[in-house]
């Protein structure tokens, strides 16, 4: 039987095969827009669910995560601009969900405006969920946090705050 670790890294692990799954799909497909983003990550949910890398119901929870932290990644980048492209840029990342991330959207330049129009809200990542490689920060606290790879995000280190704000 799995103990706990085990079984947060294997999550860890099927959430960059989705993120991965996703960057191919999406590449594969005509249309670079929001739409199409959509459509290539439920395909890759449905793929490896079919074969067997995770359940349907993890599957969804993976997929929530990973939309959410595209969202994120969209909105940061065309914050930042030029500057983003080239601090994303997926030769400068390792491998993981976060340079498939970058991968997809150096291939998709236009469609970030119309991405960056729908995701200006405040995107929340709380304690325990997954998520790529970034900064996050304690909305109790103000205080940061830096997470170099996929994984489960833990309580603020200062007050033990368990909601975040993200950036890369």
């Amino acid at each position: 039987m799995e103990n706990k670790d085990q079984t947060r890294r294997r999550l860890i692990e099927q959430y960059d095969k989705l993120a991965e799954k996703f960057n191919e799909l999406y590449r594969e497909g005509r249309d670079q827009g929001r739409k199409s983003m959509s459509v290539a990550l439920d395909k890759a949910r449905v793929q490896l669910t079919e074969l067997g890398e995770f359940s349907a119901e993890h599957g969804e929870e993976l997929k929530k995560y990973l939309a959410r932290d595209l969202d994120q990644f969209i909105a940061d980048t065309r914050h930042l601009g030029k500057e983003a492209r080239e601090q994303f840029h997926p030769s400068r990342l390792g491998a993981g969900a976060l340079a498939s991330l970058a991968d997809v959207l150096e291939s998709t330049g236009n469609a970030l405006h119309s991405l960056g129009e729908k995701t200006k809200q405040t995107l929340t990542y709380k304690t325990g969920e997954l998520t790529s490689a970034g900064t996050l920060t304690c909305r109790a606290c103000g205080q940061k946090m830096h997470l170099k790879k996929t994984g489960h995000i833990p309580p603020c280190s200062k007050c033990s705050g368990t909601v975040f704000n993200k950036g890369y």
